[in-house]
């Protein structure tokens, strides 16, 4: 699956007591938006990973989303 990313993405994800975070500003919003469109007409098993070596913020959590069905 191809990831694109809108020009001047900013996303950040942190944990705080077991609650996930996401926070982006409108280009990071946006890419996450088509990003997730994409997975949703892939298969099962597909999934896209977010670190702060690819795409998040430094110091941000990673993040795996997948699609199960």
């Amino acid at each position: 699956m191809e990831v694109n990313w809108v020009d001047g993405f900013e996303i950040r994800v942190t944990v705080d007591s077991g609650t996930a975070v996401i926070s982006a500003n409108r280009e990071g919003l946006l890419s996450l938006a088509e990003q997730l469109a994409a997975l949703a007409d892939g298969q099962p098993g597909d999934h896209i990973h977010y670190d702060e070596l690819t795409s998040l913020e430094e110091g941000s959590a990673e993040l795996i989303i997948e699609r199960i069905s």
